[in-house]
């Protein structure tokens, strides 16, 4: 093998993309000395994406004092490429490790996000490309809007910011403030999921119960969305029930859309778009991908099936090289990827496996290179 692609995502709470792309690279070329491997550290909008951009695009952080998802302040950066484009993770302000260990969806804001925006428009900013994932919040994206000026109004006619256990208050909505803020902003929006904003595959239901819900808040949630729905289609003339990748990030996807006019697009596509992806592979012999867990979400537009679909085109093989393997992969085998290998020996709870994580992709990537390796022997 001459050339070879390593563009895997991170694993969530063990490796950074880039630690992982570190040790896929060591470990083929110890069996490879001569090959040339491509490493391109992505994420699809949540934890690592400013990081990926500005490894691809060049840049620098910004560092900006904002609120934490309990409106308490801390210190949160964003990304700034050129002199006028932006790159904001929101996992930076309202990110699930940024609770600890007092998650509560249903209290949480994603307030400090806004805050970032808002820096960064003052900075010149006139494209933002906003990640969304890895959040704690379910608010809808109502505090991020806050910051940036929509006002929300309760049955007292009070204006307030709406966290997940009181979207159900907002009577009225004014995005007057907002809209002068935001004009002549362009707003880009990656997420790496299609769910809805509510009912049974939306933000709530999905994505609530890996926050801290309980089941009774579930439903309180999920009918909070569905409220806020409504109160967007009145006052902001915006349909965003159905809208694919309204529940991402607690329905931030749809929050993004009613109330800055941002459009929606997977984030994995716009990292591949920026680092050229196709043009790197064309004489590739081979890519690897992977992510912490892949299952039946990952068909919903993560990044190894993006990957995989892309390579797919050029009738490049793709390994994903995962944490865990969960239910309903077998579709992904129709997106480009060839084989998963998990980085685990055995089936391991998270909280002892992810003290391994180093060593067991290290140990993992050495087998399958060499089981390549020896079967290209077999086959000559």
């Amino acid at each position: 093998m001459k050339k070879i692609v390593c563009i895997p995502d991170s694993f969530k709470g063990t490796l950074s993309s880039a630690s992982v792309c570190e040790i896929m690279k060591e470990q083929i070329n110890k069996h490879l000395p001569e090959c040339e491997v491509i490493t391109i550290p992505v994420a699809d909008g949540g934890e690592g994406s400013v990081d990926a951009f500005l490894s691809a695009l060049g840049g620098e952080k910004m560092l900006c004092r904002v609120f934490n998802p309990y409106f308490e302040p801390m210190e949160s950066f964003y990304g700034r490429s050129g002199e006028d484009i932006a790159i904001i993770e929101m996992a930076a302000a309202a990110g699930l490790p940024l609770v600890a260990d007092r998650p509560n969806p249903s209290q949480t804001t994603t307030y400090g996000v806004g805050e970032l925006i808002l820096d960064a428009i003052n900075h010149g900013a006139q494209t933002i490309i906003v990640g969304l994932g890895g959040s704690c919040t379910n608010d809808g994206g109502c505090g991020a809007a806050a910051a940036c000026g929509v006002e929300f109004f309760d049955q007292n006619g009070q204006s307030f910011i709406p966290v997940g256990k009181t979207l159900k208050n907002i009577t009225r909505i004014d995005t007057s403030k907002a809209k002068q803020r935001l004009l002549g902003i362009d707003i880009i929006t990656m997420c790496d999921i299609d769910n809805p904003l509510y009912g049974l595959t939306g933000a709530a239901h999905v994505f609530s119960p890996q926050k801290g819900a309980d089941s009774n808040m579930v439903l309180e949630l999920d009918e909070g969305l569905k409220h806020l729905a409504s109160m967007i289609q009145l006052w902001c003339h915006e349909d965003v029930s159905e809208l694919p990748g309204g529940g991402a990030a607690g329905g931030m996807g749809a929050g993004m859309v009613a109330f800055f006019g941002s459009t929606l697009q997977m984030g994995i596509e716009t990292i591949l778009d920026v680092v050229k992806f196709d043009t790197l592979i064309q004489d590739a012999d081979l890519v690897f991908t992977g992510e912490g867990k892949i299952d039946s979400q990952t068909l919903r537009g993560k990044v190894p099936v993006g990957v995989g679909r892309r390579a797919k085109k050029h009738n490049i093989p793709v390994i994903a090289i995962v944490g865990a393997i969960g239910e309903g992969i077998d579709l992904v085998f129709d997106e480009g990827i060839s084989a998963i290998h998990s980085i685990n020996p055995e089936p391991i709870d998270f909280s002892i496996a992810k003290l391994h994580a180093k060593e067991n992709l290290s140990s993992c990537m050495d087998r399958v290179v060499h089981s390549l390796l020896l079967k290209n022997k077999v086959s000559s």
